[in-house]
């Protein structure tokens, strides 16, 4: 039995702003458009390892989810001889009645309105730091950075274990 943490973030063409540095007496300047497109970025954890599987998808619902569930379930060799209890939120294409979950692959969902308990939310600062303060074109260009951050980020486990083990996670699993 592995226990994993699930969540999705919505990245748009709307800039993620960080701090800049800039000469005295001169205004910072972060260059953006106001325009509005999203991506969603569907991240899951193994908080114990440091082990993350990345989607990137154009929307969130409960056929969506059920792709990513099952995109997932295969990359981690989720079946009838490996079980796999994934933390999820209670968002409404998490507990829709057309949700398809793979064999293998159980779903156990957090106490209403506690984000805070969620090791995946920590992952959003590690992906916004490969699209911060840098506009884009169009999605396909925003797409690129994200994928790219995405892959970097699974070759520092020690990171993402850092920013998602919580001390009161099992470490059984």
């Amino acid at each position: 039995m592995e226990l994993w943490a699930e969540d999705e973030r919505r990245v748009g063409l709307k800039l993620v702003l960080r701090r800049v540095w800039a000469p005295r007496g001169r205004r910072p300047v972060a260059r953006g458009r106001r325009r509005y497109g999203w991506a969603y970025v569907y991240g899951f954890v193994r908080p114990k390892t440091g082990k993350v599987f990345w989607l990137v998808m154009p929307t969130v619902d409960a056929r969506a989810f059920s792709l990513a569930l099952s995109r997932f379930a295969e990359w981690v060799g989720a079946g009838p001889g490996k079980r796999v209890l994934l933390v999820v939120d209670r968002a409404g294409w998490h507990v829709a009645n057309d949700l398809e979950v793979p064999e293998g692959l159980d779903l156990e969902f957090l106490a209403a309105r506690s984000p805070e308990l969620m090791p995946a939310e920590r992952l959003w600062p590690l992906l916004n730091e490969g699209v911060a303060n840098r506009p884009f074109e169009d999605l396909g260009e925003l797409e690129g950075a994200l994928v790219e951050r995405c892959l970097a980020l699974p070759e520092r486990p020690d990171l993402l274990k850092g920013h998602t083990r919580y001390r009161w996670w099992p470490d059984a699993a």
